[in-house]
C-alpha cells in the first residue's frame, strides 16, 4: 500500500509539530494552504491555534468552503484543540463571524477548561489506542458539550468529553502533536489507510 499523503491546514497553529508526527508514523505529510492543494491529500488535520483566527483566515484565503465540501466528500480529517472546534457542527459560544468547517455532529465550548495560564496535562484513557493513556495537553481547551448519535465518545476528562469520532473524522480537544508520544497520529493514519 503506498504511504498516506496527509496535508496540515497551514493558515494559523502548531503546523510544524503535526507534520512531525505525522511523518513519525510513517506519513508523507504536507501543509496546505490552497484549495488547490486539497486534491492532492489522502487525509487532513486542523491543527491547534486559535478557532477565530483559523476561521477568519480559512474565508480570507477561499478555503472554507472547499475544506467543507471535500469533508463532506468523506476526507478523512483530524482537528486538535482549535481543530475540534473547527470541525463542531456548532459552537456554544462563537465569537462575531466565527465560521465552522462542520463534519463532526456535536457542540463544542470554547476555552471550556479555562484561560491560558489554567492549561495543564493529563492522562487520557482513549479508545482504541493501545500502550495505557495518552498525555493530554490542554492549551485554552474546548470540550464537547453535546453529541449526535452518529458520533461515538472515545475519551472523557473530569466529567467532559474531549475525544470523538465520526465516521472519518476525529477530533481532540488536547494536543497530542506536543507530547512526542505518536499514537494518536497513528490512529488517525489508520483511519487514513481504511478510507483509501
Amino acid at each position: 500500500m503506498t504511504t498516506p499523503v496527509i496535508g496540515v491546514l497551514a493558515l494559523q497553529g502548531d503546523v510544524r509539530e503535526h507534520l512531525i508526527a505525522l511523518a513519525a508514523v510513517d506519513a508523507v505529510a504536507r501543509p496546505v494552504r490552497r484549495p488547490e492543494e486539497l486534491a492532492e491529500i489522502d487525509g487532513l488535520v486542523v491543527p491547534g491555534g486559535e478557532s477565530t483566527t483559523m476561521s477568519r483566515l480559512a474565508n480570507l484565503f477561499g478555503m472554507m468552503e472547499p475544506l467543507r465540501e471535500r469533508v463532506r466528500a468523506g476526507l478523512p480529517v483530524y482537528g486538535t484543540c482549535a481543530g475540534l472546534i473547527m470541525l463542531a457542527d456548532k459552537i456554544l459560544d462563537p465569537r462575531s463571524g466565527q465560521e465552522t468547517i462542520g463534519g463532526i455532529d456535536m457542540i463544542v465550548r470554547r476555552n471550556a477548561f479555562g484561560r491560558q495560564n489554567e492549561s495543564f496535562e493529563a492522562a487520557v484513557e482513549l479508545t482504541g489506542i493501545e500502550g495505557g493513556p495518552v498525555e493530554g495537553v490542554f492549551i485554552r481547551a474546548p470540550w464537547v458539550e453535546s453529541i449526535g448519535a452518529e458520533v461515538e465518545v472515545l475519551a472523557e476528562y473530569d466529567g467532559h468529553v474531549v475525544a470523538v469520532r465520526q465516521g472519518r473524522a476525529l477530533a481532540t480537544s488536547f494536543h497530542p502533536e506536543l507530547t512526542g508520544d505518536h499514537r494518536v497520529h497513528g490512529f488517525f493514519v489508520d483511519m487514513v489507510r481504511a478510507a483509501r
